[in-house]
Order: structure tokens, then C-alpha cells, then sequence
């Protein structure tokens, strides 16, 4: 990826956006905001762009993508295009800003992380 941080949030049940319960609706809501802060709090992220693309596929997912700070070209609703065409970004920078967004998540809004699955030996 280009960006610095691209992440997915999306029900474990199979659901689209116009199905979604009340209760998981409100809660999508809540952590969708709170996943906006937590990434837009990294000191080299200027804004957190959220999407929901679901052309061709009847499950939910939203998609986070960190546009850079002071990288103003970068602004508006092209920047999933934009990450296609720049260049690719340290993975070990976008696993650490990952990490410290789900560990202030975990923290604020409950429950656990999944562990991380391991390359194979």
C-alpha cells in the first residue's frame, strides 16, 4: 500500500449495511469513530478517510485509509485511487501505527485482538 495505514472493519455474521440489526448499526457507528480518532491521533496522520464499497458483494465492510500529513494533494475521495499509484509504504511502520490503533481500541472500547498470524518458517 501507498498510504500509511489502510484497515477493515467488518461483521463477523454476513451482513450488508441495509441489514445490519439496530444494535450492530449503532455499534458500527461507535467504533467506526472511534477507529477515526485512534488513526487520526498518529502524529504523521493529518485525516482518517472511511469507506464502504459494495458493488458485487452482499457482506459489509468499511475501510479506513490514513492520508499522510502534509501531503495535501492527497485530499478528497481519490485517495484509494492514489494509493495504488504511490509508493509503497514501510510495513513496518503501517504494522506499528496497526498495533498502536488496536491496542487504543482494545482500551477504550473493550474485547481482545486477534493474534497476528505468523509467515510460515
Amino acid at each position: 500500500m501507498g498510504v500509511p495505514l489502510v484497515l477493515m472493519l467488518y461483521p463477523r455474521d454476513h451482513y450488508d449495511m441495509a441489514d445490519l440489526p439496530d444494535e450492530l448499526a449503532a455499534e458500527l457507528g461507535l467504533l467506526s469513530t472511534r477507529i477515526v480518532r485512534h488513526v487520526q491521533a498518529l502524529p504523521h496522520i493529518s485525516r482518517a478517510h472511511v469507506y464502504r464499497i459494495g458493488d458485487g458483494g452482499a457482506h459489509l465492510h468499511v475501510w479506513f485509509f490514513a492520508r499522510p500529513e502534509g501531503q495535501g494533494q492527497l485530499y478528497g475521495s481519490w485517495l484509494v485511487v492514489w494509493d495504488d499509484l504511490l509508493p509503497e509504504y514501510p510495513a513496518d511502520v503501517a504494522e506499528a501505527d496497526a498495533d498502536i490503533v488496536a491496542d487504543a481500541l482494545v482500551a477504550c472500547h473493550g474485547g481482545h485482538r486477534s493474534p497476528i498470524s505468523e509467515p510460515a518458517a
